[in-house]
């Protein structure tokens, strides 16, 4: 049967009078082969980077051949780092398009919808093209350009004074998702400074405390490819934190005949594609995992020679149980006994999740035995107080089932992450900036960051400098304008430098504004935990790269980016050159060429080494007649591990064997006062980095830091619980925190494709409370918080748990009249307003629109919708324990006022800061044990030097 295409009569028509072309084979030429003959692939053949040909797309059906340059590079737009080809024109030479790179370990040749919109990024017509300093008060709007020598000098001259007065403390690095492997950590360790901050802690910690108070490493990573049963906790499958080499892997699992078990109030996409969707009630997460632990305990499901082995059982039964005999079988009781109050009823008591379905998952996650993953990053972790404890309480159940470290199990994230070995290593910093970590918080995964502006306003300290990267606190942090009144204010922060492709709501109240390059713009390395193996990737500049390949070469990134758009790399090398003009400071020390004796280093030199010592990697590359650099620069990743399992089984060296006492009790090797390995059938093995080198199901350290009561997986009731909440009085948990597949935090907003699709975040409701309400979808809801209130559009839904609400992150982007265009494909335009007493008001005066430009698509926006800015409304809820912002809100909800408009703010900063101070009042400050700031053992970004952790007496 013929497959050809036979027109109708209406398209008959349209083609010969020319309203459309005519593209039927069999009407038109036939097209010349540009390749020769062979297999049909999905992407050019390496082979043929150098000068791959293709017609020209958007000429057709003219036959246009156009060729290209393939360079590889790394996607920008999540922590995933997946791995993208750049086509360069090698005529005009722009890059035309990005596609997924096949050679990529982790992504293997597929993006999703954010990879491809790079282009988007790259050719936004409002990006920032050269370096500009403020020419009036700060956060006026008022602008001039700069030379970037002449922000190199001004920013090192004002670093070299505060470093030669000691005040090494007042100058910070702030950065959002850094999409690097350690780059800046060398810099500041360099400088002698104590600088280093991040989001992590509106982000991650709680998850991550939860994991690491197991086995320090502080993130899953689960083979989802290889597992029996898949729990997740999360909308992981389109949203998460390794969205698309995640995905990739759980349907791969489900093809295997894995199940998969989802726990979220909302029907996400992932939740539709499950076998078992839990929507749990917010908080209740711990509650349901520790009902399953019961009845795997209670079943006999639990693997005891894993738990007998790899658990510090011996220790609990010491502490919690010191009459009875240590034994492992008495240790199983006692775990019954506990977690006995644990019923599937209680769980559906406080979940909404049936009892019956509880037990169901809990077999099926028995029967999987050490198949079994699990992953929760975000999600319950960082939305509720004691997130913390839903982490900890999951991996309990990889404990029990023995999956931990096994094949289609959950490994600790750091067997399957590369680490590079780089050219220099400065000694740790002699500070410790409790500004970062006070000490109000000595257990916070990581840095209390989103405090910082608190913290200045209670006198703690000031800033002297303060970069800020990709990073975006005025909007994407909670309590906005308190960031607002501290940034603006010059004795609080001295110099404020945002390093940023694009403008911001931060940037808006910066001194400097430095455009730093996207994803193809710019030099990188990244490794994440994706799968079972180990992998490195090599994010690059492509037109740089392209132009080297031509016989063209540059001295800097900026020469072959647009305008002057530069990179964090070769800017900290100059400006770190530039603080130690003479090198009396003994930072130029750490930037020496480790090629040319007493030259300063260049990026690619950086890099040749970390390449030069990958293991496996200069033995490819020789393969190949390449150089390791070349190697990266051509196929862009490099797969060190096709797989990494039981790496707590590692033979412990001998020299440490020999020097250790075997403990009987507790099977463990001790050294100097020290445990040192574990014996396991008489061989000395390694384990885990903990302080007893097992998984600590029982944690010494919670109860050394004051948190007895948490000194075993258990349930914390959430600071919005429903014994906190009046329903009588409208009031819902909201759940700020899902995802959408297409936006990327603050970073998405010049991507045009990826706003067409996404472009509005309206409060889910189930039908059940709009009915209550008498409101429909489209109606205008105030959303009122602890602190003000924001105005909204609902959206009913069967897809929400009733009783609980749900708004979006990404959206309600915003810029004032006074400030420069940028991405205005998302972005609102308000007026703000500032009255006495710390009240603000936010009002909407234009929403998206046309715009012309030289991307003819602005003049074709059809949607008017920017969303609402929720996260400005939000107090501080700083968890106690893990220092992670608690971001579902207690919120009431009812029909909008007569003076309320679509995307209305209201926020007092007086009150925000009072609720800064309850939280803070149910801190257990250190010090600890031995006078200590912090337990040594657990993990410290930018760690400083031992000494430092210590309390001044």
């Amino acid at each position: 049967m013929s497959m050809r295409h036979k027109p109708g009569l209406i398209e008959s028509l349209a083609e010969k009078i020319g309203l459309i072309p005519n593209l039927h084979e069999e009407d038109g030429p036939d097209l010349p082969s540009l390749t020769e003959g062979g297999a049909l692939t999905d992407y050019p053949p390496p082979d043929q980077w150098d000068d791959w040909v293709e017609y020209e797309a958007q000429d057709w059906p003219r036959q246009q051949p156009k060729r290209y340059m393939v360079v590889p590079t790394a996607c920008f737009n999540c922590e995933a780092g997946c791995g993208m080809l750049s086509y360069v024109d090698k005529e005009t030479m722009e890059v035309r398009k990005f596609e997924g790179n096949p050679y990529h370990p982790a992504s293997r040749g597929r993006n999703c919808a954010k990879g491809p919109a790079t282009i988007n990024q790259i050719r936004d017509t409002d990006r920032i093209l050269y370096p500009v300093r403020r020419s009036g008060a700060r956060g006026s709007g008022e602008w001039e350009r700069v030379s970037w020598d002449d922000a190199l000098d001004d920013i090192a001259g004002r670093i070299r004074e505060r470093l030669q007065q000691g005040a090494n403390n007042e100058i910070a690095y702030h950065v959002g998702r850094p999409g690097a492997e350690g780059y800046i950590d060398r810099v500041l360790k360099a400088w002698g400074v104590d600088g280093h901050n991040s989001h992590t802690n509106i982000c991650s910690s709680g998850a991550r405390f939860g994991y690491a108070l197991w086995h320090f490493f502080d993130r899953p990573s689960p083979d989802h490819a290889n597992a029996r049963f898949i729990l997740l906790i999360s909308a992981h499958l389109e949203s998460g934190h390794y969205f698309n080499p995640h995905a990739q892997r759980i349907i791969e699992g489900m093809m295997k005949g894995a199940k998969l078990a989802v726990m979220d109030p909302r029907l996400s996409n992932t939740a539709s594609m499950a076998d078992h969707w839990m929507p749990t009630y917010p908080g209740s997460e711990a509650a349901v995992l520790l009902a399953m632990a019961n009845v795997i305990l209670q079943d006999g499901l639990y693997d005891a020679a894993f738990m007998k082995t790899w658990v510090n059982w011996q220790t609990y039964l010491e502490k919690e149980h010191p009459d009875g005999p240590r034994t492992f079988e008495r240790f199983i009781e006692a775990l019954k006994a506990v977690y006995s109050e644990y019923t599937p009823e209680f769980a559906e008591q406080e979940s909404g999740v049936p009892a019956a379905q509880i037990v169901e998952i809990a077999r099926e996650i028995g029967r999987a035995g050490s198949r079994f993953a699990t992953h929760n990053w975000r999600s319950a972790g960082s939305g509720n107080a004691g997130g913390w404890a839903v982490a900890r309480c999951l991996h309990f159940l990889n404990v029990l089932t023995g999956s931990v470290g096994t094949e289609g199990g959950t490994s600790p994230s750091g067997w399957n992450k590369f680490k590079p070995n780089v050219f220099d290593h400065p000694p740790d910093q002699k500070f410790w900036n409790e500004l970062h970590f006070p000490k109000e918080y000595p257990l916070s995964h990581y840095e209390m960051s989103f405090l910082l502006p608190h913290f200045l306003k209670e006198g703690r300290g000031k800033l002297a400098v303060y970069f800020t990267r990709v990073f975006n606190p005025v909007w994407t942090y909670p309590d906005g304008f308190t960031w607002v009144e501290a940034l603006r204010d010059e004795e609080k922060v001295g110099l404020h430098a945002a390093l940023t492709p694009t403008w911001n709501e931060t940037a808006y109240f910066a001194d400097y504004v430095l455009p730093m390059g996207h994803a193809s713009e710019r030099h990188d390395i990244i490794s994440y935990e994706t799968h079972s193996g180990t992998w490195i990737g090599f994010r690059q500049p492509v037109l740089r790269e392209a132009r080297r390949r031509m016989g063209d070469p540059v001295t800097f990134t900026y020469e072959a980016n647009p305008g002057e758009v530069w990179e964090e790399d070769e800017f900290w090398i100059e400006l770190s050159w530039r603080i130690d003009p003479d090198g009396s400071l003994g930072i130029r020390d750490h930037f020496i060429s480790p090629y040319r004796p007493g030259e300063k280093i260049t990026v690619d030199e950086y890099y040749r080494y970390i390449f030069d010592h990958v293991d496996g990697l200069p033995e490819a590359a020789a393969e190949e007649g390449l150089s390791t650099l070349d190697y990266m620069r051509k196929y862009g990743a490099f797969e060190v591990e096709k797989t990494a399992y039981a790496k707590h089984l590692k033979q412990l060296d001998k020299e440490t064997a020999a020097g250790a006492e075997v403990d009987p009790e507790t099977n463990t090797l001790v050294a100097g006062g020290k445990t040192v390995g574990v014996m396991v059938d008489g061989t000395p093995r390694a384990g885990f980095p903990t302080p007893s080198l097992k998984q600590e199901f029982y944690s010494q350290t919670m109860v050394d830091w004051g948190w007895p009561e948490y000194a075993i997986p258990t349930y914390i009731k959430s600071h919005v619980h429903p014994d906190e909440l009046d329903r009588e009085q409208g009031e819902f948990p909201l759940v700020p925190t899902f995802r959408l597949p297409t936006l990327i935090h603050s970073r998405s907003g010049n991507a045009k494709w990826l706003n067409e699709i996404s472009n509005r975040n309206p409060v889910w409701m189930h039908r059940q409370d709009a009915d209550r309400m008498g409101v429909t979808t489209g109606d205008l809801v105030r959303v009122t918080t602890e602190i003000g209130h924001f105005v909204d559009r609902v959206w009913v839904t069967e897809a929400m748990k009733p009783g609980v609400v749900a708004c979006s992150h990404h959206l309600g982007r915003w810029r004032r009249k006074q400030d420069a265009d940028g991405n205005r494909w998302s972005v609102n335009l308000v007026d703000i307003q500032e009255a006495s007493g710390g009240k603000w008001r936010m009002k909407v005066m234009d929403g998206i629109r046309p715009y012309e430009s030289a991307d003819r698509d602005s003049s074709r926006i059809f949607w008017r919708d920017g969303g609402v800015h929720q996260n400005i409304t939000f107090p501080v809820h700083p968890d106690p324990v893990s220092g992670m912002h608690c971001w579902h809100q207690k919120v009431r909800i009812e029909k909008a006022r007569e003076e309320d408009a679509y995307g209305d703010v209201m926020v007092d900063t007086e009150k925000s800061f009072e609720v800064y101070r309850e939280w803070l009042d149910q801190t257990r400050p250190a010090p600890g044990p031995g006078g200590l700031r912090r337990p040594l053992w657990l993990n410290r970004p930018l760690r400083p030097a031992e000494e430092t952790y210590y309390l001044p007496e």
